[in-house]
């Protein structure tokens, strides 16, 4: 038994599935160390807090990010990351190839996060998590035993690129609208001054900065922590599918009733738009599966598990389209349903989030002063002052918050990186930046996806060999 889950499994399968979930902590403790400069960074070179305090508070709040993030924003995160893999397709493979595939992602975003980290480079860890996926995805698209013809899901990628792509440009240009607010605004200039050495910030900008420093480290738990909750779902669905294919919560009758409330929604709109038809008829026929479904057939249960979510899509899209569905309390009835079959496929056991929480955190408070350098010293020309380090930080957590709450992976490197450059350009142009630093951050920023990519597709073919 291992958290409480009774395993089916052989001794072999059982230390491999262990090693997996270590290895997702290693990802995720990684991802700890290498992004807490983006939330103390400020505070320790503004003279806030000292480093040891500064990290140990934004570890504590990037596990309280993870833990509440699934209340507060729901896990729309770690599932787009789940869904990056043809997770189906995975599961109807050779077992130990499938462990090959989750094992590259991983390793392949640890010795990248690990050799960035090294240098002092910012770089992110959402960035390298995505290549990795790429990698694996592309090799196993050109395999011969993938007879679906499935691998990287093209359709997901190409929305998380989108934020990772936008994020930065909108951290950059925000921190300069914000800081010339700031200058038209306050009037104490104190804040626009470099902090001189071993004095503290006045009592109401140390709170600002605080308070900034709380909210990226909680956001940033939020968002990063769900990836790694995504991929601890992609192993789990690979060891165990019959557990964790379908909710626990997952009855048959109730199903069935969320299903006919659907239809009666379905048929008082226009029943003559083909795909309303053809969502009724699919309905149909999933209704009768699911009563007919063996609970002990793995391939029945994998096959509802890719149904619902194609139910799911399909109902979205009707009421995307204009005056299909114009009957309002029906719109609410499809959304509130559509809630309940999407949890059938989005469930996330506590423990998972508990062990990734605690990586995260503990992450954070180690490692943490080569990337602190970096952000403090090395993208500016000067020391940073009072007004940057809180516009930086409040544009960070505010965007971070914002891509949580829409199911959005985002960077927080990028975006934090992009707010301390915005903030100083704000102050004195672009020759207030170090354009060595920039150009290192912007190269690790163009290797980052090429790179990962072979690395973990080169790394899967290698383990497909071996395990």
């Amino acid at each position: 038994m291992l958290f409480g889950i009774d395993l089916d499994l052989s001794t072999g399968l059982i230390i491999l599935l262990v090693i997996t979930i270590f290895t997702v902590c290693a990802f995720e403790f990684v991802n700890g160390f290498h992004d807490t400069a983006n939330a103390v960074a400020t505070v320790i070179y503004t003279g806030t807090l000292r480093p040891i305090p500064a990290v140990i508070w934004s570890g504590l709040m990037n596990f309280a990010g993870v833990m509440a993030s699934g209340y507060i924003f729901g896990m729309g995160v770690a599932m787009k990351i789940a869904a990056l893999l043809p997770v189906e397709a995975l599961m109807g493979q050779d077992l130990y190839h499938s462990i090959a595939m989750i094992m590259s992602v991983l390793l392949g975003a640890i010795v990248w996060n690990l050799g960035t980290w090294y240098l002092g480079i910012p770089c992110s860890s959402s960035h390298t998590l995505i290549g990795s996926l790429i990698g694996v995805g592309l090799i196993f698209s050109f395999l011969p035993e993938n007879l679906e013809n499935t691998g990287v899901n093209w359709a997901e990628a190409i929305k998380i690129g989108e934020s990772l792509l936008f994020s930065p440009a909108f951290g950059f240009s925000m921190a300069i609208g914000l800081m010339f607010i700031l200058r038209m605004s306050v009037r104490n200039k104190k804040i626009f001054k470099e902090p001189e050495s071993g004095t503290t910030p006045p009592w109401w900008i140390r709170i600002i900065l605080i308070l900034t420093c709380t909210m990226v480290s909680f956001f940033h738990g939020s968002n990063d922590g769900q990836k790694g909750v995504g991929l601890l779902l992609i192993a789990l669905l690979v060891f165990l599918p019959l557990k964790f294919a379908l909710s626990p919560d997952f009855a048959p009758a109730t199903a069935v009733e969320s299903l006919e409330k659907i239809q009666t929604a379905l048929a008082s709109t226009k029943m003559t738009y083909p795909e309303i038809r053809k969502t009724s008829e699919t309905i149909n026929q999933l209704k009768n599966d699911i009563l007919a479904h063996d609970a002990e057939n793995v391939k029945e249960r994998l096959s509802l598990r890719k149904r619902f979510s194609l139910l799911k899509k399909n109902l979205e899209t009707l009421l995307d389209v204009p005056n299909v569905i114009p009957n309002r309390d029906n719109r609410s009835l499809i959304k509130s349903e559509i809630k309940t079959i999407s949890s059938y496929t989005t469930y996330v056991p506590t423990w998972s989030v508990v062990i990734i929480s605690l990586s995260l955190g503990i992450g954070t408070m180690i490692g943490w002063k080569r990337i602190v350098v970096t952000i403090g010293e090395k993208i500016g020309k000067r020391h940073m002052t009072y007004a940057e380090g809180a516009t930086a930080e409040l544009i960070a957590s505010s965007t971070i918050g914002l891509a949580s709450g829409l199911g959005l992976p985002v960077s927080t490197t990028h975006v934090l990186s992009s707010g301390v450059a915005g903030a100083m350009v704000a102050s004195k142009g672009v020759k207030n930046l170090q354009g060595g630093t920039i150009k290192s951050i912007a190269i690790a920023w163009l290797l980052t996806l090429p790179v990962t990519i072979l690395l973990s597709g080169g790394l899967y073919l290698l383990l497909r060999q071996l395990i």
